[in-house]
């Protein structure tokens, strides 16, 4: 046995036993009982982490309402949370989790192996979400050994699993709740679920019973806002304390006065894709694919959409994963190259395609931006915006479009292009293999097949990796605790404290 060290991508690749002592939460002496409210840009599409898609959700109740047996922290290392300690058998194929005895729900009722147990079928049932579901493909049986021990049994080794486990994929709910979980979540963390009034708040208020550190503010109101500026101006008038990530960094020094205001900016996971339908008999064509790549200047678009910030990408990994490569210079901004490719495909006379994007900060700027330039090499690009839950219905479900453009932000996503029915009609077996050869090989077989596998995904030009957000968080001074990395799907309020 030995202390648990998670370092950023690396998990638990080799053979090994992990044992980590009990989460100790010191006591504190930080103000309770303030009110705090959060400026947020992406409303959540129903309440059910396990049955809901879209980053909204556990972007909120992530961490705060509902718990997770380890948490991912600001640095991407693994944490105990749920589980006091946790361990791994030799040959990788079972892991034991020894739940902290003083963990129970809001409702009272005790966290127990069951619970655990009940949870995890659930995640892996069929009301799961598929994107939920794939992530239990490798665990065979869940059993509860005693009332404070739960074990997975795998059918296969696999170095993502305790990954997975510290997002949704891993929470906990309170077997005991009655109502629907979509309108009423039901969990262990230091805050309650109040409200949603849709379009406008999702309100919390602090769990009286909580078992660990208090929170610190009650109640707690993330408001949503379409339009960014209105969110910067309700920052600057006062009505919040803070704005979750600023989504037009054009505007940053509108908070230059330190003594009002405190910058805080990180990186994210979130890769912001040009998606092409794959259906599309056009885009099923690797050469407009790679024309599309060609015509985009994305340092342009960056330039002109986000205020210069955020890094290019070439490929479905951010530099903070252990297999990142550079790939952004693959396809350079060539327009002559793209009506080369578009005139062997056979479309040197034109293409019309239709550009569907959500109604999100980027969305928009990125489509008209996109469909300008996609205009001076013979491509019509027809842009229709579309509020987030009508996106995440006609576009994510009914893959009903050609090329749309959204922010990918759940961590380690690229396996999403190797999902069952992904919404981009993208299937390619050796891209498929080289994720499974990673998943179950060793830490040195998973750098490099991951590796492999971003960069077929490049050279088949799957999508336009257009540039990854960055964070930027806008707080007052008497706010502290903020993390400049936002790399979990949780906008955590567990490390925010009140400054006296």
């Amino acid at each position: 046995m030995r202390r648990s060290r998670s370092f950023l991508g690396m998990l638990l690749a080799v053979a090994l036993t992990v044992a980590l002592g009990a989460c100790t939460r010191p006591e504190t002496d930080e103000p309770r009982g303030r009110e705090l409210n959060i400026g947020a840009a992406t409303e959540p599409a129903g309440l059910d982490m396990i049955t809901t898609t879209g980053a909204g959700t556990p972007f909120v109740l992530l961490y705060n309402v509902y718990e997770t047996l380890v948490k991912l922290d600001n640095e991407g290392n693994i944490r105990p949370l749920l589980a006091s300690e946790w361990s791994q058998t030799p040959d990788r194929l079972s892991y034991t989790f020894s739940l902290d005895p003083a963990a129970k729900f809001a409702s009272g009722a005790p966290v127990d192996a069951d619970a655990v147990v009940k949870s995890f079928e659930r995640a892996r049932g069929e009301t799961a979400a598929e994107s939920i579901r794939l992530k239990w493909a490798p665990v065979d049986t869940i059993e509860a050994v005693d009332q404070r021990t739960v074990r997975l049994n795998l059918s296969r080794p696999s170095n993502g699993l305790l990954y997975d486990l510290t997002g949704p994929t891993g929470s906990i709910s309170d077997p005991t709740a009655t109502a629907d979980l979509n309108t009423t979540p039901a969990g262990s963390g230091p805050y309650k679920f109040v409200t949603w009034e849709q379009g406008s708040r999702v309100e919390l208020e602090a769990n009286a019973g909580y078992w660990g550190t208090p929170a610190r503010f009650s109640p707690v109101n993330f408001r949503y806002f379409a339009d960014p500026n209105a969110m910067n101006t309700a920052m600057l008038s006062g009505q919040l304390d803070m704005i979750s990530n600023l989504t037009v960094p054009q505007s940053i020094g509108q908070f230059s006065d330190a003594e009002k205001y405190t910058i805080h900016e990180g990186t994210t996971d979130g890769e912001v894709v040009l998606g092409f339908n794959h259906a599309n008999e056009a885009l099923s064509d690797v050469r407009v694919r790679q024309a599309i790549s060609h015509a985009i200047d994305r340092q342009a678009l960056v330039d002109s959409v986000w205020g210069g910030k955020g890094m290019l990408i070439g490929s479905m990994v951010p530099p903070t994963d252990p297999w990142f490569e550079d790939l952004s210079g693959v396809y350079p901004y060539d327009p002559d190259k793209a009506r080369e490719l578009l005139a062997e495909a056979g479309y040197a006379s034109g293409l019309t395609l239709r550009l569907r994007v959500p109604n999100l900060p980027y969305g928009p700027t990125s489509g008209r931006f996109i469909a300008a330039q996609l205009k001076d090499v013979g491509i019509t690009a027809e842009v229709e915006e579309l509020e987030w839950a009508r996106w995440l219905d006609q576009v994510y479900g009914q893959h009903d479009y050609d090329m749309t453009v959204v922010a990918h932000v759940e961590p380690r996503d690229l396996g999403a292009f190797a999902a069952e029915g992904n919404y981009w009609g993208y299937r390619n077996d050796a891209f498929n293999t080289l994720l499974t050869e990673a998943d179950t090989g060793t830490e040195a077989d998973q750098t490099e097949k991951l590796k492999e596998a971003a960069r077929m995904l490049t050279d088949d030009a799957a999508a336009v990796w257009l540039f990854l957000l960055p964070s930027i968080t806008i707080a007052t001074p008497a706010i502290a605790g903020v993390q400049d990395n936002q790399i979990s799907l949780s906008f955590d309020l567990t490390t925010l404290a009140a400054r006296s």
